[in-house]
Parts: structure tokens; sequence; C-alpha cells
């Protein structure tokens, strides 16, 4: 503890001499405390400056490098232990033992100025470094051990990639073509030392041709069969499928040659990833036996298929109008459980829809439902309108409809209302009328198309009062109910011979409207032309004439043949021809001749008595 050299000749300086040995030793406890944080900060520098250098010089010399993303563990572990000896700190620091220097940190920690001074720095050797080799005794050792160390950790993990053969390759490649000889052969002459950095550089470039590109993987593999690796295969996928340019059919056709040979002959280098990415290709060239052969490969090759595998196998399927292959792969889709995303459900359920597959579409949609997946409105539409198909599937699009809620209900108007037609289309009636209440309750609201699509299932049913119970609702909802309602209830009335109750109708669809159409004026007069009741009929007319509502040419053929058939007033019926004229209608050949023959046959008949008078 005492310096060399000194002695106390009395007790008088005795005392000094203790106090001025603590504070040397306390100064010295403090300055190894501090060279500790000094050499932590030169070894960070030197090591930046060695990256720089290391760099530079790859530079310089044309080549690409891809440096380590970490220091080695050496490194760290060294430092950790250097920075958290307890040795390093003095009993009077502030400085708390358990926090780590990380000369890695972008930030340094603080470090006084004074300590920064290269003389308050000690060169002793410190026991504290594990590794003398790798720390030094000195400044100018410490910066040139730690700089071989990085250029030493960083040459075994660097593969690197010739800038100048890399430019060369790709030349030649964007500019032979398949008159210039075989491709290998030009390759051979190069020279070129390849790796899997070369390889990916190359693939990676765009605009370049993709048969080339299969060529030059082959030919690499066969050089050194180590470059044939998943990150190859991948690139090589992506860049003939990327949709930057046309997808070319050989190409993805050589390429899929290629994958089915290292299946068959390397093992782990195929992944999911890579026959997903075939088969996505497969897809956009609408080839659906191709990508089902590829599908078909996943076990073979060792993959095992997920959710985008049997997305893009079904899309190329359904593209061909192939549904029957498409359901064998929805099918072990749905064994497997594993479902695409969100908007691919909805595009597989809309596919095997357009096929009439609605029934297996709904089971793909039961599957998406218990694992929680939100299948777009879109698809639902879809889904629904292609269950109300057939009247065997329209319970189905029921119960999904019952298992809406939320938001989804809410925009799934067109979805009840194809439903409520479809029931009431296949004469399910009590359906169509549970469901059109249950949207009254629970919502969406319905609207005139949902109504009127049961009013008219009661009328031509018979059961008209049900259907003025039901404009009642619509009245009560301030829902006013159209012309094509009253229509309807009207044309019931008159199938059941009801002409008053008919008329009833029509004197309140007047009132809810101001002007009505042709449509309940046609089925009243053909009503009442059929009960042989043609004043009516004919006041029916002249009624739509003052209401200024323009009759058809059916209205006056039913009219002028009721007239010729049933009263012999052939008259009123030339009166009513030259009105038709005035309007630009024209009756048809056969009731002009009605009648002319009307008239000619009671010019006959009121010849015949005058004859015999005479006689």
């Amino acid at each position: 503890m005492y310096s060399q050299g000194f002695c106390s000749p009395s007790s008088v300086f005795k005392s000094h001499f203790i106090r001025s040995s603590q504070s040397r030793e306390k100064n010295q406890t403090n300055r190894e405390m501090w060279r500790s944080k000094a050499r932590s900060i030169l070894l960070r520098c030197s090591i930046q400056s060695s990256s720089a250098s290391i760099q530079n010089k790859v530079l310089q010399s044309k080549t690409l490098t891809t440096l380590i993303e970490s220091p080695p563990f050496h490194f760290s572990r060294l430092l950790s232990l250097s920075t958290q000896n307890p040795r390093f700190y003095s009993n009077d620091s502030n400085v708390n033992h358990g926090d780590e220097i990380n000369v890695f940190d972008e930030t340094p920690p603080l470090i006084s100025p004074d300590s920064l001074d290269p003389f308050s720095v000690s060169y002793e050797n410190d026991s504290q470094i594990e590794n003398p080799n790798f720390v030094s005794q000195s400044n100018d050792t410490d910066t040139t051990s730690s700089e071989s160390e990085v250029e030493l950790a960083v040459d075994e993990q660097i593969e690197v990639v010739d800038v100048g053969k890399l430019e060369s390759v790709l030349q030649f490649l964007q500019s032979v073509s398949s008159k210039d000889g075989s491709i290998e052969e030009s390759l051979e002459k190069m020279n070129l030392d390849v790796n899997e950095e070369f390889g990916l550089k190359l693939i990676q470039t765009p605009n370049v041709n993709g048969h080339y590109l299969i060529s030059f993987v082959k030919w690499a593999s066969q050089k050194d069969k180590s470059f044939m690796t998943s990150r190859i295969v991948d690139a090589l996928v992506k860049a003939i499928g990327d949709g930057l340019r046309p997808i070319q059919k050989k190409e993805v056709y050589s390429l899929w040659d290629l994958i089915k040979e290292i299946g068959e002959k390397r093992e782990g280098v195929l992944n999911t990833e890579i026959l997903n990415g075939l088969i996505a290709s497969l897809c956009m060239l609408g080839r659906g036996k191709a990508a089902k052969e590829v599908f078909d490969k996943y076990e073979e090759f060792g993959c095992e298929p997920d959710g985008n595998t049997y997305y893009f196998t079904v899309e190329a399927l359904c593209n061909r109008k192939i549904f029957d292959g498409a359901w064998v792969v929805c099918d072990k889709m749905l064994n497997s459980g594993k479902l695409p995303d969100d908007m691919k459900i909805g595009k597989m359920i809309v596919s095997l829809c357009k096929g009439y597959r609605a029934k297996d579409a709904h089971m793909i949609y039961l599957m998406a439902k218990e694992t929680n997946k939100c299948v777009p409105m879109w698809s639902v539409n879809f889904l629904i309108n292609g269950l109300c198909r057939k009247s065997e599937s329209v319970k189905l699009a029921r119960e999904v409809l019952q298992g809406l809620s939320g938001d989804s209900r809410k925009l799934a108007t067109k979805c009840f209302s194809f439903a409520v037609r479809a029931l009431c289309q296949y004469k399910d009636i009590e359906g169509a009328k549970e469901l059109l209440f249950e949207m009254i309750k629970e919502g969406p609201a319905p609207g005139h198309p949902v109504f009127n699509s049961v009013i008219t299932a009661l009328s031509k049913a018979g059961e008209l009062e049900e259907a003025l119970k039901l404009v009642e609702v619509m009245e009560s909802r301030k829902l006013r109910p159209n012309i094509y309602t009253y229509t309807v209830i009207i044309n019931g009335y008159v199938k059941g011979s009801q002409m008053d109750e008919a008329i009833k109708i029509l004197e309140q669809a007047k009132k809810t409207h101001r002007k009505l159409t042709s449509d309940p004026y046609h089925i009243l007069i053909r009503g009442y032309c059929q009960l042989e009741e043609t004043d009516k009929a004919l006041n029916l007319l002249n009624e739509m004439k003052e209401s200024g509502i323009l009759a058809d040419e059916n209205d006056y053929k039913d009219v002028i043949r009721s007239l010729c058939l049933n009263t012999l007033d052939w008259e009123t019926a030339e009166k009513l021809l030259e009105e038709m004229k005035e309007n630009g209608t024209s009756l048809s050949g056969n009731s002009q001749g009605l009648i002319k023959a009307v008239k000619e046959l009671q010019k006959e008949e009121s010849k015949a008595p005058q004859e015999s008078i005479a006689a």
C-alpha cells in the first residue's frame, strides 16, 4: 500500500503519511474505474473504424458484402465481464454496479472530461481482462487487436459478390437470344464463382428472361450442389410470377419441371411458400389441372398445405369450371381446419356459387363462422342468392340470415329480400310471413319489395284478407302502398270475380295516389269483358281518358271485342278504332276484321225483313 522509498523518521509525520496514502489509494481506485470506461469507449471507436475500413476495402475491390448484424458472442461477453467487475469502481462512486456499459449502444455513457485525458489513463496490466490478446495494455495495441478480431469475425460470415462479374452475367442474360447456342457453355467461359448471394442478386434483378434464370440456376446447382437453397428457389418463383410483366406459360411450366426435379432429388429445399407461389402463377394463367397437380405433390415433397394453398388451388379450378375438383380441395381444407384470410374466403364462396355449388359454399361459410372469421357481406349476398335458387336450399338461406347480427344484419336488406321472394316463389307463404315479421321485429326494416312479394303470394293464393292486413301493417309503418300493391290485390279479386271489391280497392288507390297507371284499369276492363259487362268496361276506358291515362292497344282490343261479340255494337267499336288511330296506336287485323264482319251481318239482317215485306 505504501510507496517504496518512503520512511517516517518521527511520529510527527506518521499521521500525515497515513492521510496521504489513503488519498493516493482513493485516487488510484478512481483512475482504475475511469480507465475501464475510457478503454470501453476506445474499443467502441476502434470497432467502428475497423468496420468502416473493412467496408471501404470491400467497396474499393468492387464487391458487394453482407455485413454481420450483431457482434460476435465473445465481444459482448468480454465487455460485459469487464464492465460489471466491481473492482473498477471506487467506494465513493455513485455509479450503479448493476448497469452494463455496452460499446455497441448508439449513445455512450457520460464520461468526465478528465477521464478522456490520455495522461490520466494507466497502461498497467489489468487482471480483470480474461483474454489479454483481445484488449492489450495500451491504446495502440487495443485498436490493432480489436480491428483484427472484427475483420476475422466479418470474414467468417460474409459471402462476397463480385459486382463486375454480376454485371457481365446480367448483360449476357438480357442480350442473349435462342440463336446464340447453349447458355451453359457461355457461363462456363466466364469463370464464375457462384454463391447464394450472387444468385439472389441475379434472380432479383428485373427484366431478365425467366427461361434464362432457370437455366442459370440449373447450371449453378450442377457446379455447386450447395447453391440450390430454399432462398434461391423462392426468389426464382417470385421473379417469374411477380406480376411486373406478363406471366409466360412456358416459363411457369419450366419452373414446375425444375421444382419437381428438386422435390424428387433434394430434401428440405422446397417449402409451402414456394409451392404456393407456383400455384398462384398457374391460377393467373387459368391452368386448373396443373394447379391441382402441384397441390397433389405437397405431401410427397414434405410440405403441408395452408390456407393460401387451398385458396389458390380452388380459384384455379373454378376459373376452368372444374367445380367437382374444386370441392375435393375444399373438403380437404375443411377437414384440416386451415382457412385463408377473410377476403379469400369470400372469393371462394362467390366462385362456388357461380358454379351452382351454393351448398358447398354454405359449408365453407359455416366453418368460417366456427373459427370466428369475418366473412365479407358481398360474399354473403352471393351465398344467399345462390341458396335461394333451389327450393331445397332456401331453408339454409334462412338459417344464414338468422345467424346475422349487428351491422351485418343491418346491411343485409337485399339478402332478406332474396329469401322472402324465394319462399313466396316456392309457395312457402307461411315461411315468408314469418321472415317478414322477423324483419319488422329485429331488422333490417322491410321495404316495399318485401311486402309486395308476400302480398302477391297471398293474392295468388286467394288469401285477400291477409293481403289487406299486410297493407294495413305497411301503413302503420308509414310505408305508403304503391300502385303495384293495389294492382296485385285488384288482380286477386278479379280472378275471384269479386268486381265490387276490386272497384273498392281502385277507389282506395285513387285516394292514396294522385295519378294511377293503366295496370289496375287494364285488369278491371278485362274482368268486366270476361263477365260480359261491356258497359262498365267502356266506362272505365272513358275514365282513363278523363284522368289523362293513356290506354294501350290491349285495353281497346278487349272493349272492341266485347262490343262486337256481346252487344254487336259495331258503331261504338268503329269510334274506338278511330280514337286508336288518332292516338297513334293500331289494332290487329283480326279485330278490324271482326268489326267488318259484325257490320255486314247486321246489314244483312236489316235487309231480310224489308225483302219479306216487299214480297
